[in-house]
Order: structure tokens, then C-alpha cells, then sequence
């Protein structure tokens, strides 16, 4: 492969994209027309299902070491605590909310990527593209006026809500602006009785003020403004915010960011057109709650790239790509569901409706069960594919996942630049057979099944594509043959 993958973005999500392209070999450039990266903190949560790849990637351990492990997340109204949300019950080996600001994400990532080899380009805009039979025809403006025709294999746009990339394609960015504003400030905090690494919500009649720790006595307080209009706060307004409807003795000092922002649930309903992709707010954006955003666009990349490399290597037909949108669509309706009904729960208004709210979270957030589910759901592991076009089989009858539900097989995947499917299976001259037959798409060495008398089919990304019962290779050899490039399949 000589033309380069293109993306556009040097975000979370575009570093990550960029990483991962790099990491699996191929050719990559990944420009941002801004000078910097951010210093503002933006997006902090990385959930544990983002950390698992990450690992994966080779990339986690400076994420552990840089952020603030929040172990739980609490709901008050004043005084009282109506739940918390523990996050050890997870079943990760990052049970925990890492909080760590985007300014520093972005470090790390950037770092990750120089050491595979990789280099941003700063300063640098794309101004045009043409969409070609063979590739893509970019137009990009450097700094100092300098400009440039790039023959891509491929364009990403990771260009956040406002992408060039998804309004040159014309896609329509379908979906609702929330009336309700918001307020947010980064500021140190005093007297805040509640442990420092543990997010608090408080709800109170005039609406909500939320905590979220960054490092030691500073966090980011968001605020929504109920009927007030959009306007930007000052440390003054905050601090009345949060003494009406926090707990009492709180103050607040020395603030490094001060914003407001609106609510916009939106998303592109294909994340592809020809040889162009989105990724990321280009082609999603929801509400806050929860800290999916940047997860959500993160995932997004760590599908894409494994694809993408198979094909460009020849081992996996170009249909594979037809797979990223329709299951990162899918998730992305989800969260987008998911996150504007814990948004709407925050933002009731009538004290009667917000009793009946505080009455009904403090009794059932008292059942063991439904902490882990939430938990579990926040945390990301219960993403799934259950709709792919690569699954098949069942698992019924199997002690395991089934067909586009996560496996953790970490170990099973550090490779070297080529992204494969791992078999968990009990070994045999059956399976040995597969793997000769498949190499290009299958790791060399089997995983142990969660269950002895079933298969596992387990792509790049950790999800299960293919489980059939023990013997029953076929499901296996027909799932293979399905994806690979003609000429594998052929032989």
C-alpha cells in the first residue's frame, strides 16, 4: 500500500485513529490545522472498556499512572445521599473511572503515537477532497501558505462537531438541541465532605450542580441554568450555584476554565461514503452525562483501524468495512438514547416530579443487582455488536459470550503489525488445521475457551464474531472464508 491513509484531527480521537493505523503498519498522516494541542481539560473520563484497548494497544499503563482512579459515583439532594455507585463490582481488570483531563490525554496520546513512529502535522487545514474510484484527492493548506495535493487511500474525518468532512460530504447531522443551557468551571474546591476521588451529583429544586474530580482539591463543576440564557460565568455566579444547591460550606478558588456550553444529541446515520469515514463528534454528539463522548469516539477508531489494515494488506475482503458503520451506528444510537435520559432525569423541574425522582433512585439503588448493572453499563464492558454482519453462531448452550459480545483475551492479541482474529479453542490437529488454512486472518497460537466444548471466534477489537459448539468447524471455516481477500479464501 503506497498512498497513505489521511485523518483529519488531532483530538482524542484522531490520535487514537492515528496510532492504531501506525501500529498496524500502514501509511498514515494526521494533520490539525490548529498550532497546539489543547490546554484546556474538555473531555476527563476514560471508562474501563476504553483502558481495556488501550492495553491492547500498548498504551495504557501511562493513562493508570497519569489519572485520578475514581472508585465510585454519588447522588445527593443537600445533605442527604440517595445512592452510590461503586465501581469494583466491574468485571475489568480497570474497575475504576479514570480521570484525567483531555489536555493530557491528547500528551499521551501524542507520545504513543511518536513512539510508533508517528508525527502530527500542526498547522495544517484540509480545504477540499474528491472522492476517486482508487483513493482520495485531498487539497490541504499548510502554514505560510504552502499548498498541497495528497493522493489518500483513505480519509477519516475526526474533525469534531463542526467537521469540514461531514459537511463537504453533505451528510445530515440529524437530531435535537436541548433548551436547557449549562455552566462549567474548573476551579480548586474547599469543604467539600465527600471522598476526593469520588464524582458527586447533587440535585436541588432549581436544578443541578455535579463534581468531578480532576487531581488533588480541583475539580469541574457543571451546573445546568434551568430558563436562564446561555451566558458565560464568572467564579462569583458558581460559587452562588453551588452554595444553593451543594451541601453547604463549600468554596471555591482559582479557576483555570470558565465556559458554558448547550446540549446537542445528534448523529450522521452512515459513517461512511465511498473511501471517506467519521469518526468521533463528526459523526456523533450527545449530552455529557455519563462521560461517553470521548469513549464513544475513541471505540470508533479502535474498529475502524484493524479493518482498514486488513484490507489495505490484502487479507480481508473491502466489504469489511461495511461493518464500522453499522455497528458504531448502532452503539452510538444507544448511548445517545441512554445519556438523554439520564440527562432529561437531572434536568426535572416540578418539585413534585423531582420527589418522586429522589424517592425512587434512593430505594432502588439500594438493590446490590442494579448498582453492578449500572455500573457495569457506565463502564462500558456491556458494549456489543449484536447486529453485525460478521456474526454467526450461538452460544447457546455455552458458558460464554455470545456473537458480538466482548471477550478479554488481552494477552492473545499483542502482535506485531497486523491485526488478527484470535481462536479460543481446546487445542486439536482440527483447530492447528484452521489456523494453517486461515494465517492471514488468525493469530498463530490458540486462547483457552471460556468453555471446553464450544469455539470462539474473537476479532482484533476483542468482540466476538463466530462461537459454534465443539467440533463444529464449519461455522468457523464458512465465517473465514466469508472475510477474507479472494485469493485466501481461495487456496
Amino acid at each position: 500500500m503506497s498512498k497513505p491513509v489521511l485523518v483529519i484531527g488531532a483530538g482524542p480521537v484522531g490520535l487514537t485513529m492515528a496510532a492504531e493505523l501506525v501500529r498496524y503498519g500502514m501509511p498514515v498522516r494526521i494533520v490539525d490545522k490548529l498550532p497546539t494541542r489543547t490546554t484546556q481539560s474538555r473531555a476527563l473520563a476514560i471508562w474501563s472498556r476504553t483502558l481495556e484497548l488501550l492495553e491492547v494497544a500498548g498504551g495504557a499503563d501511562a493513562f493508570v499512572a497519569a489519572g485520578l482512579h475514581a472508585k465510585a459515583v454519588s447522588l445527593h439532594a443537600g445533605r442527604r445521599t440517595l445512592a452510590r455507585i461503586p465501581f469494583g463490582t466491574v468485571a475489568s481488570p480497570f474497575n475504576y473511572l479514570l480521570m484525567i483531563p483531555q489536555s493530557e490525554t491528547e500528551r499521551l496520546l501524542e507520545e504513543h503515537l511518536r513512539t510508533l513512529g508517528g508525527t502530527v502535522e500542526r498547522g495544517t487545514e484540509l480545504t477540499d477532497f474528491v472522492d476517486r474510484d482508487d483513493g482520495v484527492s485531498c487539497t490541504l493548506s499548510h502554514a505560510g501558505g504552502r499548498t498541497e495535493t495528497l493522493e489518500a487511500a483513505w480519509l477519516i474525518g475526526c474533525d469534531g462537531a463542526h467537521s469540514f468532512v461531514r459537511g463537504r460530504l453533505g451528510l445530515p447531522f440529524e437530531g435535537d438541541t436541548l433548551r436547557t443551557g449549562f455552566v462549567i468551571a474548573d476551579v480548586r474546591v474547599a469543604g467539600l465532605a465527600i471522598p476526593p476521588d469520588e464524582p458527586a451529583i447533587f440535585w436541588h429544586p432549581d436544578g443541578a450542580v455535579m463534581f468531578f474530580p480532576i487531581s488533588r482539591d480541583r475539580y469541574r463543576i457543571i451546573a445546568d441554568l434551568g430558563s436562564v440564557a446561555v451566558h458565560m460565568p464568572d467564579l462569583g455566579e458558581m460559587q452562588g450555584i453551588v452554595e444553593r444547591r451543594g451541601p453547604g460550606g463549600i468554596r471555591l478558588s482559582d479557576p483555570v476554565w470558565l465556559s458554558d456550553f448547550g446540549v446537542n444529541e445528534r448523529k450522521v446515520h452512515d459513517y461512511r461514503r465511498g473511501h471517506v469515514f467519521l469518526a468521533g463528534d463528526a459523526a456523533h454528539i450527545h449530552s455529557p452525562a455519563g462521560g461517553q463522548g470521548m469513549n464513544m469516539g475513541m471505540q470508533d477508531a479502535f474498529n475502524l483501524a484493524w479493518k482498514l489494515a486488513l484490507v489495505a494488506q490484502q487479507a480481508a475482503r473491502p466489504s469489511l468495512l461495511d461493518s464500522y458503520s453499522s455497528e458504531r451506528s448502532g452503539v452510538a444510537r444507544h448511548i445517545l438514547a441512554e445519556s438523554g435520559r439520564m440527562t432529561r432525569m437531572v434536568l426535572l423541574r416540578p418539585h413534585l416530579a423531582q420527589r418522586v425522582r429522589n424517592l425512587v433512585v434512593k430505594q432502588v439503588f439500594r438493590i446490590p443487582a442494579i448498582r453492578h448493572a449500572v455500573a457495569s453499563r457506565l463502564s462500558g464492558i456491556l458494549i456489543g455488536y449484536p447486529d453485525s454482519p460478521l456474526n454467526g453462531g450461538t452460544s447457546r448452550g455455552l458458558r460464554g459470550p455470545g456473537p458480538g459480545q466482548r471477550l478479554c483475551l488481552e494477552r492473545c492479541f499483542r502482535s506485531d503489525d497486523t491485526p488478527r482474529f484470535v481462536l479460543a479453542a481446546t487445542d486439536s490437529a482440527e483447530a492447528r488445521g484452521m489456523i494453517a488454512r486461515h494465517s492471514s486472518l488468525l493469530m498463530p497460537g490458540m486462547c483457552p475457551p471460556p468453555d471446553e466444548h464450544g469455539i470462539w471466534l474473537v476479532r482484533p477489537d476483542g468482540y466476538v464474531a463466530v462461537v459454534a459448539k465443539r467440533g463444529n468447524w464449519t461455522e468457523i471455516e464458512a465465517a473465514l472464508n466469508g472475510m477474507a481477500a479472494e485469493a485466501s479464501s481461495s487456496r
